[in-house]
Formats: C-alpha cells, structure tokens, sequence
C-alpha cells in the first residue's frame, strides 16, 4: 500500500496502492499518451534488475516506510533547502494520503516537454492551469480539484489490496531536470537537487540516492 503524510489540510484521500497498473490506467484515464508511456516495476536496487527496467526511464517512484529516522532526515534537508538550478515542477501536499499522486504529477509534470499530452485531457488542462502557480497555490488547486479527487478514489480502489486510510508509507519521485537529479516530495519545502545526472542514468542515479 501507500502513502502517509502530516499535512495542514484536513482531507484525506485513499492511498493509491504501488500497483504500476493501478496506475497506468489511472494516468491514462488522464490524458497519458497510453501507447507512448507507462509504468513498471523495479524489481530491486542490484544493478541486474535495475538492467530489466524497460529504456528509457523518463521518472522514478519510490515508496518507503516512514520512521524516526527518515523524519529527522526530511527537517535536516528542509533546513537546508537550495534553490533548483533549473525549471523544476513541484507541488506541495496538503490532502493526506494523496502522496502516490503527487508522485505521478511530479513525474509527469517534468516530462511534459518530452511528451506529448492528450490534447485537453484532465493532464493537459492541469498543468496548463497551474504552470505558473507556485507550489503551494499548486496544491491548494489540486485539493479543490472534484475531478482529481474522484480520479483518484476510483484508483485507489481498484487495486489488489484493500484501501485503508491508516498507513505509514510514502512515495517521492526522482526526475532528471536540466542535466541534474532532483527528489520531488510534496511533505518537503521544494525539489532536492542530488547532483548531476542524465535520462540514461536516471535510474542508476535515483538507485544510489536511495541505498544511502
């Protein structure tokens, strides 16, 4: 399963379960080009499975328990926050268990120069919307969003397992933006810039930053 959060918004949402078809036909439902991109599984971190991950990786979702550690690690980086040296896409959250989302948009939303949206799609009028917003009005728009929520809620449901608001995961993605690797996580203040990287070594990279 997935997704936990503290944030300031009394809303809660299912968690999205970390099914790549769960979220494929969600993302396609919302204007992915559906025989362009999808989702897969990374089978682990050694270098062989992450071989077996189909080329090329355009985003990178992980999802991990949340712990005493891991909150100490998320205040220490939001303390020494850095501006990002390029054209990053990043929301806040403010609905609780919507990090699996926030996932997908981060992932997509990087990528859009690389990708082509469905014309007025759900994907396509968002981040049209909110390009210019910054990432808390981005998420203030997207907690008010009926047509994301009901999305959302149809996804959550239809996975393998059953939904419950009562989970301790979350998901954050990596993506490649201007040469560098950022670490997109709607709980932190803004993108986490973790150095240099490329679309071929984007797993690779994201891999590394995760073993640390």
């Amino acid at each position: 399963m997935a997704a936990s959060d503290e944030t300031p918004s009394a809303k809660r949402w299912l968690p999205l379960e970390a099914n790549p078809d769960v979220m494929n036909q969600f993302l396609w439902g919302l204007g992915l080009p559906e025989h362009e991109v999808e989702c897969c599984d990374v089978y682990g971190l050694d270098g062989e499975l992450l071989e077996m991950v189909p080329k090329p990786v355009l985003a990178v979702l992980f999802l991990y328990p949340i712990t005493s550690q891991s909150e100490e690690e998320r205040m220490m980086q939001d303390n020494e926050k850095r501006e990002p040296k390029g054209r990053v896409y990043f929301l806040k959250q403010t609905v609780g268990n919507a990090c699996g989302t926030i996932g997908l948009l981060h992932a997509v939303g990087n990528i859009t120069s690389e990708i082509k949206l469905v014309e007025e799609s759900y994907l396509d009028r968002f981040f049209k919307i909110t390009a210019t917003m910054d990432p808390l009005e981005r998420a203030t728009f997207l907690e008010k969003d009926r047509e994301m929520e009901v999305a959302h809620s149809v996804a959550a449901t239809g996975g393998e397992t059953e939904a419950s608001d009562n989970v301790d995961t979350h998901f954050i993605c990596f993506s490649c933006v201007d040469g560098e690797l950022y670490e997109l996580d709607g709980r932190k203040s803004g993108p986490i810039s973790h150095g240099p990287s490329s679309p071929n070594s984007l797993l690779q990279d994201a891999a590394k930053v995760y073993r640390a």
